[in-house]
């Protein structure tokens, strides 16, 4: 356990330690000669909280030098119009664009390494670009440091190694800024195995279990600024074993391929491995490496094994290379197309994706968010999984299944799935004591994470939930058939709340059920307390965590799940594609199990197009003048941003509640699975009226997009039922779609949830499938002119590196909807604010290109996704797959204040303080261990943005998607 805020600590020491080094040795006094005082030496975090018309900057001066500063004056100027309006901690004034700050009477004397804040609030218009032209005492702030460069060279990507041997791991390390090298750091994931201090870094390390390893080196500089390298995979073996350069090889009909074997351990005498085909596609055979003979002496040498397919047929076969005494090495080789080079790139994708040792899956076989362990976006740690991850699990193996016609991997993914992330029976114990005509009790939503816990309030009238019996009636069970959004796989925060246990505590192992937002819009990642899915009272405050969001008389031990609704639906998808791609092969029967749990799934997902408390949708204002629905009348037939269950743990208390959600997301919707669920025979949902249900849901969502749709082509925001989440009087002239009022940011605002390309992107890769499906003339619509619009801000060089937008920003709205006469919507306005060259986007944007084009004939379209998909495999590759750095400027809020109601205390599992000076950090102090830390360190001491290069799992198996996508439509 760390003690609260021990990073704080650590940084000012930090750079009082850059000051020191950083002093030229001229400096040095001698003889007579009067010493000299150090010069100056300062830096100056600034960030601000934008609302678009004003901002609070927040600035962090930090003394880097050696002296005290005693008394200071900071300036700085605006490109823009920004206007001081008042400020604190230090007098303020600006003269035209110029600012000066004179410290207050508190804060005047900054010692060696320490640091003060000061703060304003400002006016503006257009664009607010942030000053960098700092100065304390007319001293200009340095730019920061540059890291060191550190490369692990040793041991190779996928390498595999007997229990016992020696595991040699070499790095290099390079300084910048005149700094030297004071030490490498070597570590197993986030484990310390040990540190060399003098060039060249190596370690030798022979304790490493057996199972699958991350490895990296991090390597410091003389200045304390730090780097780590980019991690690699090993295999740690029970024993001897045949070692394969691959787990999957592609060979194309009429070709040969090959890949290399050797042992991973030396024998005391000669071995001989055999390889030879166990069983699959008989169209290929071994032609060279059959017998391979390895000696004590050249037993870390590759050998060859060689492998030829015919001119015919397609489809997987494994080879199994062996030899006595010795594990052995299966390699699965798949015999695709002539003509199918995607095809080829997607099966060496998903066998980087899928080896062990890379990293991307836990023990259980769960995939991780990402390779990486520091990584702060929705899920809040590299190794917590979400219910997306899953959902794309499931469509890379379908994908694999089409390319291979090896299905038990799709029908291993959902049950992986199945076991992990939907809640059994002993998640969700109370579920019988479900009231249908009471669904849950009324909270209002808030604005800002300080306005909670919010009060329940029985007084206000909730309608009836229609679906609940149907589906009881279907499905003989009183359990919801969804999965839960969020899982910290690791147990990382230690609440154990595996599958069917509730709370087991830190030293549980495997993957435990856990919960972060809760307080409204406003509330980001960096504001969040994390929770337990099911709350005994053991961690936390005298009741829980529940108190810090909820406001009531007394509290009860209970269970909570929160459902994402676009993972389901994704999941739905794939299991139309598999079904699809597996009765194309004749092997519609290995997966129709599976596709039946899909369509219940999908079932289950109709919770999604309810208002949060079954009111009736439309015109819905004020919660007690919004009536109670009384059956369908409070479904909006979107995809809403969630649907929620929780209950009692005591299975004698006797209640339970579902909710669904009143705000619509326009990147939510998937019209394919719609369409699947209400128009395909094989996912057509058992219960009453879930057909019909979705048949109106797919009209819907098109009409959503139609409605969206600004003048250029993007489509805008969404729309809520409930106004501010409290069913509040929206501004005047608010559009409606079906009475729900427009919102250009719905759900979150920190940062606006529609400024992201990636939700394009992603939703309209559903609509160019459906389209490319159906020929659908208004999902056409829709995609002529986004497509349009997309293709006009995109480039691609000469070299293959490409842009796209990255940040959106909206003004004007859309016409009120009419769904006889659409509104052209000429005053709903789309501007890019920045591009991007991020490669999980790029695949989903490249994937929307090619079904768009197979349907119209688009030629530009089709050039522009393989223009994309043939940049990122030649520019972007690495030994995990295909990735590009990314500088996260947001990571200085690892010091945001968390807010806790005054008087509050508790404890997270390992010891961490909840209370009023919580910090996002200081209750997550694990994040201290990480070997990429000290980046955030050096940052948050007024260094550079960090940069990072992640491998995120959604990103890379849809990389790998749009390969195959490519491949069967456009190749």
């Amino acid at each position: 356990m760390h003690p609260p805020h021990r990073h704080r600590v650590v940084r000012r020491f930090w750079t009082a330690v850059v000051a020191a080094l950083a002093l030229p040795l001229t400096m040095l006094s001698t003889g007579s000669t009067p010493a000299r005082a150090a010069a100056l030496q300062c830096s100056v975090d600034y960030r601000t909280n934008d609302w678009g018309s004003g901002f609070t900057a927040d600035l962090t001066i930090t003394n880097r030098g050696t002296d005290v500063i005693d008394g200071w004056t900071l300036t700085y100027g605006y490109a823009g119009n920004q206007k001081l309006g008042n400020g604190w901690n230090g007098t303020w004034s600006q003269s035209g664009q110029s600012v000066t700050v004179k410290n207050a009477g508190h804060n005047g004397r900054i010692a060696a390494g320490a640091a003060v804040t000061t703060g304003a609030q400002f006016a503006y218009s257009g664009t607010n670009t942030a000053p960098t032209n700092f100065a304390i005492n007319g001293t200009s702030c340095t730019g920061a440091h540059q890291p060191p460069i550190t490369v692990l060279t040793s041991p190779a990507a996928g390498a595999v190694y007997a229990q016992g041997d020696a595991v040699p791991l070499a790095a290099t390390a390079a300084a910048a800024d005149g700094a030297t090298i004071s030490k490498v750091e070597f570590y197993d994931n986030t484990t310390l195995l040990g540190t060399d201090t003098t060039a060249p870094y190596s370690l030798s390390v022979s304790s490493l279990t057996v199972g699958s390893h991350s490895l990296l080196a991090k390597g410091y500089d003389s200045l304390g600024a730090s780097a780590d390298s980019t991690p690699v995979g090993i295999t740690v073996a029970s024993g001897p074993a045949v070692v394969a350069s691959q787990t999957q090889l592609p060979v194309q009909q009429g070709r040969t391929a090959s890949y290399d074997i050797k042992l991973s351990t030396r024998p005391s005498a000669d071995v001989t491995v055999t390889t030879a085909r166990t069983g699959g596609n008989s169209g290929l055979s071994v032609t060279g490496g059959a017998s391979l003979t390895f000696t004590p002496s050249n037993w870390n040498t590759a050998q060859q094994v060689t492998i030829t397919a015919d001119n015919s047929g397609t489809g997987a076969a494994t080879f199994e290379s062996t030899a006595n005494g010795h594990a052995k090495a299966s390699v699965t080789v798949t015999q695709i197309a002539a003509a199918k080079a995607y095809d080829a790139r997607f099966l060496e994708l998903y066998g980087k994706i899928t080896n062990p040792a890379s990293g991307y899956f836990s023990p259980e076989g769960i995939p991780y968010h990402s390779v990486e362990t520091l990584i702060v976006e929705a899920p809040d740690h590299g190794h917590e999984t979400t219910s997306e991850a899953y959902s794309y699990l499931l469509w890379l193996q379908a994908m694999y299944g089409k390319v291979t016609g090896d299905w038990s991997k799709f029908n291993g993914a959902w049950e992986i799935m199945e076991k992990y992330m939907i809640p059994t029976h002993a998640d969700q114990p109370t579920n019988s004591f479900y009231n249908a005509s009471k669904p849950a009790t009324y909270a209002p939503e808030h604005d800002t994470p300080n306005e909670y816990p919010a009060k329940l309030d029985a007084s206000v009238s909730v309608g009836s939930d229609p679906i609940a019996g149907e589906l009881k009636s279907a499905y003989g069970t009183d359990d919801v058939y969804g999965m839960h959004w969020l899982q910290d796989v690791d147990n990382t925060y230690g609440y154990g709340n595996s599958p069917g246990k509730c709370e087991a505590g830190p030293g549980d192992t495997g993957p435990s059920y856990i919960n972060t937002f809760q307080r409204g819009a406003q509330e980001s990642v960096w504001e969040t307390v994390p929770q337990p899915t099911c709350d005994q009272f053991k961690y936390g405050g005298r009741n829980g965590y529940l108190d810090l969001f909820t406001g009531d008389a007394s509290y009860a031990k209970q269970w909570k799940f929160t459902n994402a609704p676009d993972a389901d639906a994704r999941a739905v998808q794939a299991a139309y594609w598999a079904d699809k791609w597996a009765d194309e092969q004749g092997k519609g029967g290995d997966i129709s199990a599976t596709v039946a749990k899909a369509a219940k799934m999908g079932d289950y997902l109709r919770y999604a197009m309810y208002d949060k408390y079954f009111k009736k949708v439309g015109n819905c204002v004020g919660p007690a003048a919004c009536p109670a629905g009384t059956g369908k009348d409070a479904s909006h037939y979107l995809l809403s941003w969630y649907y929620a269950w929780g209950g009692a743990t005591d299975t004698s208390a006797g209640w339970a509640w579902r909710i669904g959600s009143s705000h619509a997301h326009g990147g939510y919707q998937n019209p394919m699975a719609a369409y699947a669920l209400s128009a395909y025979a094989d996912l057509l949902p058992k219960s009453a009226t879930g057909q019909a249900d979705w048949a109106k849901s797919l009209e819907r969502q098109i009409e959503f997009y139609r409605w969206l749709q600004s003048s250029e082509g993007a489509i805008a925001g969404g729309a809520t039922n409930s106004w501010a989440g409290r069913y509040a009087t929206p501004p005047s002239g608010k559009p409606t779609f079906y009475g729900m009022y427009y919102d250009q940011q719905p759900v979150y605002h920190d940062p606006p949830s529609n400024q992201w390309f990636g939700f394009q992107a992603w939703s309209m890769e559903r609509v160019a499938e459906y389209y490319q499906q159906t020929g659908n003339a208004a999902a056409k619509a829709v995609l002529d002119k986004w497509v349009d619009w997309a293709l006009s801000h995109t480039t691609v060089n000469p070299d293959g590196t490409f842009r796209f937008p990255s940040t959106l920003q909206w003004s004007g709205r859309p016409d009120t909807w009419n769904a006889s006469s659409p509104g052209a919507n000429t005053g709903l306005h789309v501007t890019v604010a920045d591009y991007t060259n991020d490669v999980g986007v790029a695949a989903a944007y490249a994937k929307t290109l090619t079904y768009y084009a197979d349907r119209s004939g688009d030629t530009q379209a089709a050039a522009t996704a393989k223009a994309l998909l043939d940049g990122m495999w030649e520019n972007h590759q690495d030994d995990l797959g295909i990735a590009v750095p990314e500088t996260r400027a947001d990571y200085n809020r690892f010091d945001d204040a968390v807010h806790v109601p005054s008087g509050w205390s508790g404890t997270m599992p390992n010891g961490d303080a909840i209370n009023s000076s919580s910090t996002f950090d200081s209750i997550r102090s694990f994040y201290e261990d990480d070997p990429a830390w000290s980046k955030i360190e050096a940052y948050l001491a007024g260094g550079a943005a960090p940069s990072f290069t992640y491998h995120r799992f959604w990103a890379q198996a849809d990389i790998a998607l749009a390969m195959g996508s490519y491949a069967e439509l456009l190749e």
